[in-house]
C-alpha cells in the first residue's frame, strides 16, 4: 500500500494547482469536500472543540442544525457535476446521526464520488455499516477511553458503551468490502500511560490503521504544548515502542504526537487549500476550512441555503482571498503544512526551475 498521509497528493492536480493564485482568473471545483450534515452528536465528549467555549472552532455553531434531505441530494448532484472527487463526513455532531445519511452515501456511491467518515463508532452497525463497507473508502473513529469506566468519563455516555463500539469495529472489519478501517487515538494526560495498551487492541480487532495525536486544549500553540509537556517524555515512548513491536504491512501506525508549533504560525497571505477542501457545514453554509468551520466572522465563504453550491463556488473569485492565515489563522490549522509547500510550488522563481 502507498502513502496515505502524504502531504504531496495534491501534487497529482497540477491543474488545480495553476488554478489557485488570485490572478488566475480561472475557478475550478474542490477535490474534496468535508461535510458535517449534522450538528447533534450523541456522545458529548469532555474535551470536544465545538463544545468548549475557550475553543475557536464551532463558535457560531447552533446544535439542532442538519442539512434537509433535498439539500443534501441537491449538494451530491453539484459534486457530481462539477467533477469533485471524495466527501468526508465529520462533526459538527456525529455524522452517523444524520438521519438520511444512508441516502446520502447511495447517492454518493451511484454517483461515483468516493466517501470517507470520522465518526465516534457507536452506530457504525447495520445497512449503512455494509455500504460503507462496500462503497466507502476509509472510515476513521475516534478513541480516548481505554476501558467501559474510562470512555464513559471522557465521553459522557452510559455503562457498556465502550464494549459497543469495540464491538462495532470489530463486525466492520468481517464485512465484505474494501474500506479503510482507521482509529484516531486522542492523547491527553489521563491516557498517556495506555497508549501502548490501545494501539494493541485496536490491531488485535482488526483495525488497519492508527493516527496517534495531541488533544487540543486551546487556540493558542504555546498553551498546547505547556499542557503537553509533563507528558510528551512518556508519551513519545509509548507511541516508538508501539511503532517498533506493532506496525508493520498489515497494520499501519501513523505518528501525529508532536510539539504543535508548526501549527499555529502562518507566513503567507492566502490559503490554497480553502479551494481544494471546504467546508459544507450543517447550517448550510461553505466555510474555508475544518479549523474554521462554524466562524461567520472569518471563516465563511457564503450560504447555499437558497442557491445551489456549485452556483456559489463558480460566482465570485475574490472570495477565496478575504482570509489572510497570516492575520485570521493563528490558531491550529491541520493543513498548514500542505499549504506551505504548495505556496512554495506556487512561488518558486520561473528563471531558476532548471537548477534542481
Amino acid at each position: 500500500m502507498g502513502l496515505l498521509y502524504t502531504k504531496m497528493k495534491i501534487f497529482h492536480f497540477p491543474e488545480k494547482l495553476r488554478s489557485l493564485p488570485p490572478e488566475v482568473p480561472q475557478i475550478l471545483p474542490p477535490l474534496h469536500i468535508r461535510l458535517k450534515p449534522t450538528n447533534f452528536c450523541n456522545h458529548d465528549c469532555d474535551y470536544c472543540a465545538y463544545r468548549l467555549d475557550n475553543l475557536q472552532l464551532g463558535k457560531d455553531m447552533v446544535i439542532k442544525d442538519f442539512i434537509p434531505k433535498q439539500k443534501m441530494l441537491e449538494i451530491v448532484d453539484d459534486l457530481a457535476d462539477m467533477g469533485v472527487k471524495a466527501v468526508t463526513f465529520s462533526g459538527g455532531g456525529e455524522p452517523f446521526c444524520y438521519p438520511y445519511l444512508l441516502e446520502t452515501l447511495k447517492a454518493l456511491a451511484a454517483r461515483g464520488i468516493k466517501f470517507a467518515s470520522l465518526t465516534n463508532g457507536s452506530l457504525l452497525k447495520g445497512e449503512v455499516a455494509e455500504v460503507f463497507a462496500r462503497h466507502g473508502t476509509w472510515i476513521r473513529i475516534s478513541i480516548d477511553g481505554w476501558d467501559d469506566e474510562s470512555y464513559s468519563r471522557y465521553r459522557r455516555v452510559p455503562s457498556g458503551e465502550f464494549d459497543k463500539v469495540i464491538d462495532n469495529m470489530a463486525r466492520f472489519a468481517q464485512l465484505d468490502g474494501n474500506c479503510y478501517l482507521g482509529v484516531n487515538l486522542v492523547v491527553d494526560r489521563k491516557n498517556v500511560a495506555r497508549i501502548y495498551e490501545l494501539v494493541a487492541r485496536m490491531k488485535e480487532i482488526g483495525v488497519d490503521s492508527v493516527k496517534v495525536g495531541n488533544c487540543i486544549v486551546s487556540n493558542d500553540m504555546n498553551e498546547n504544548n505547556e499542557y503537553h509537556q509533563p507528558i510528551f517524555k512518556e508519551a513519545r515512548e509509548q507511541v516508538e515502542r508501539a511503532v517498533a513491536d506493532l506496525a508493520g504491512d498489515e497494520f499501519e501506525l501513523f505518528d501525529c504526537y508532536h510539539q504543535l508549533d508548526v501549527r499555529f504560525e502562518k507566513h503567507y497571505s492566502w490559503c490554497p487549500y480553502l479551494q481544494i477542501l471546504p467546508v459544507i457545514g450543517a447550517d448550510q453554509n461553505v466555510y474555508a476550512c475544518h479549523d474554521k468551520a462554524y466562524n461567520l466572522d472569518n471563516g465563511l465563504l457564503g450560504s447555499i441555503k437558497e442557491q445551489r453550491f456549485k452556483e456559489l463556488w463558480f460566482s465570485d473569485k475574490s472570495r477565496f482571498f478575504k482570509i489572510n492565515p497570516s492575520i485570521h489563522c493563528r490558531h491550529h490549522c491541520m493543513v498548514n503544512a500542505h499549504n506551505e509547500l504548495i505556496w512554495d510550488y506556487l512561488h518558486a522563481d520561473k528563471g531558476h526551475l532548471e537548477f534542481v
